[in-house]
This record gives C-alpha cells, sequence and structure tokens, in this order.
C-alpha cells in the first residue's frame, strides 16, 4: 500500500500548529495505537534511541503541567499529550541494553555484535557528557517531526511546543535522577472551529530559496 504524492502534500499542507483543541474529541483508541508505534519506530544513530515518550493521561498531571507550559491551553484541551524525553547521558550500559535486545530480535548474540558495540563505544569516548547529552537531543527532534507527520496523514491534529519549563515538567513528571530529561512536548488531538489559525494560508519561503540541487 503506497501513498500518492497529492495525499502527501495534502496532508501537510493541511497540518498546522494548532493552538486551540476541541477538549470534547477523544482520539480513538486504535488510532491512538498506531500513532504510538510509529514513535516506536522511529529510527535514530545506530539505532540506540535515547528516548522515552510520556503519554500523559491523568487529568489532574496536565494541569499542573499547564502552568509550566505559559499556560497554553493545548496542555488540558488536547486529546493527547507526549513530553519527549531524551537521555542525558550515553554509557556503556545504554550501549549493552541495546546490542542485548538486537541480539535478541535479529537472533543473533551480544558476541556476534561486539564490532558494533565496539564502534559505538569508541563514537561515544569521543565526546564530552554534555556533547552525548546534545547528540541525544537532536536525534529526540526526529522522534517529534515523524509524530507530527504521521499524525497528519492520519488526519490527527498537532502541535509541538517549546514553551514550557524543562525543568518543572521534570520535576511533576518525577524525573530528577532518572537518567531523563523533558525536551519538548506535543500536544494532539483535533482542532477547534474556533481555532482561527486553521484557515491562514501557511507561509513558507519559496522552494528555491530552501531547496538546492548540487
Amino acid at each position: 500500500m503506497s501513498l500518492s504524492t497529492d495525499q502527501l502534500i495534502s496532508s501537510l499542507n493541511w497540518r498546522y500548529a494548532t493552538k486551540s483543541f476541541d477538549a470534547t474529541r477523544k482520539i480513538p483508541a486504535e488510532t491512538w495505537d498506531a500513532i504510538e508505534e510509529s514513535l516506536v519506530l522511529t529510527p535514530s544513530s545506530f539505532g540506540l534511541q535515547p528516548w522515552r515518550f510520556l503519554i500523559i493521561q491523568d487529568p489532574g498531571v496536565r494541569a499542573n503541567l499547564r502552568p509550566e507550559s505559559w499556560n497554553q491551553s493545548q496542555v488540558t484541551d488536547a486529546s493527547h499529550l507526549v513530553v519527549f524525553t531524551a537521555r542525558t547521558d550515553l554509557d556503556a550500559n545504554d550501549i549493552d541494553v541495546w546490542i542485548e535486545r538486537m541480539a535478541e530480535q535479529q537472533g543473533g548474540t551480544a558476541e556476534g555484535l561486539a564490532p558494533l558495540k565496539g564502534m559505538i563505544q569508541g563514537f561515544a569516548q569521543t565526546m564530552t557528557h554534555e556533547a552525548r547529552h546534545a547528540w541525544n537531543v537532536r536525534q529526540l527532534y526526529i522522534a517529534l517531526g515523524q509524530l507530527m507527520s504521521n499524525a497528519a496523514l492520519l488526519g490527527i491534529d498537532a502541535c509541538p511546543m517549546e514553551g514550557i519549563s524543562t525543568a518543572g515538567y521534570d520535576k511533576i513528571l518525577g524525573l530528577e535522577g532518572s537518567g531523563y530529561t523533558t525536551i519538548v512536548a506535543c500536544a494532539l488531538g483535533y482542532r477547534s472551529a474556533e481555532d482561527k489559525y486553521a484557515s491562514i494560508p501557511k507561509a513558507r519561503f519559496k522552494r528555491g530559496q530552501v531547496v538546492r540541487h548540487i
């Protein structure tokens, strides 16, 4: 099964950073399950997946997060709220866990993957702790982009949210000392009929200004 080029471009033109969600509409369970699975399938360097995606369902927790989000209504009104957290480091244990999982899923052994393990370790050792965290954060934005695109293809509205207090989120979500930290959030659901931004033309530079053929 494939998507037509017209369907792809139409879906991407349809999407926008939804400012006002219809609080009465919820994403069907089957649709949400597919969205979650699309997060699991996000690609990452070496396949390390240095992240956790927190699906915030508790209304009370979401109410507490709203003041840490510049009081943006998307936090409480959207059907679903995803908090993207990244590993604060990349250590030997992270690599070991991934190698074991890869061996389990691909029918091999950890010993057989020793060359790959060594390559990842060598790469990680060339960076400082801060650089490894920054690398993990860059990986996380791949997941955010994939989530928003896939949501649009399914007719689900989304709003990425960097206007949040990551420290405040970490405290409320109990992430302090966990090895993970909040980076960005994304609200998903259905646009409100009152959201004026839905009808504003999408503004982008001309293709020739951002695309170069070499």
